[in-house]
């Protein structure tokens, strides 16, 4: 199963404001990897907003990381769109973000997955969108991310 999870976060730092949204949606605890944007097929995808104890701590979890930081004042916008074959066979998603509003954040990724789309020779279903945005007010810093996080975590060493 593939978990699609986000959050928002505010900090003094950008390190801080991104745990912070890691923690908004429940991977603060573990070392992601990022991988490009193909589902498996046969996978489920549900969008969770906060993910359940995906095993213990400091393990490696991996994932599709749409995230954008910046420094108030501003606006940081990061969205997930995925859609998945009608035969059950692989999906696609795609990722975009930066200072930008929620539209406008939308927007590009809903094009962006349409140009991937256009690459592949499956039959789609209808794109899914998750969009998160948070405004840093001046002095300090705020992270958008909405993540798909690929099954359970898995030992790192």
């Amino acid at each position: 199963m593939i978990r699609v999870v986000w959050g928002t976060g505010s900090g003094p730092t950008a390190m801080s404001s991104y745990d912070t949204a890691l923690a908004d949606a429940g991977v603060e605890n573990y070392n992601l990897v990022s991988v490009s944007s193909v589902i498996p097929a046969a996978t489920d995808v549900e969008a969770v907003g906060t993910a359940p104890d995906l095993g213990p701590a400091g393990e490696r979890l991996t994932v599709v990381e749409a995230r954008a930081t910046t420094a108030g004042p501003g606006r940081a916008s990061a969205a997930l769109a995925w859609s998945q074959s009608v035969d059950d066979g692989p999906g696609l998603f795609y990722e975009t973000a930066g200072e930008m509003d929620r539209e406008d954040v939308e927007r590009r990724v809903r094009e962006g997955l349409a140009a991937g789309q256009e690459l592949r020779d499956w039959e789609f279903t209808e794109p899914r969108v998750c969009v998160e945005s948070n405004r840093a007010d001046s002095g300090t810093y705020t992270t958008a991310l909405v993540l798909a996080v690929y099954g359970d975590s898995d030992p790192i060493l």
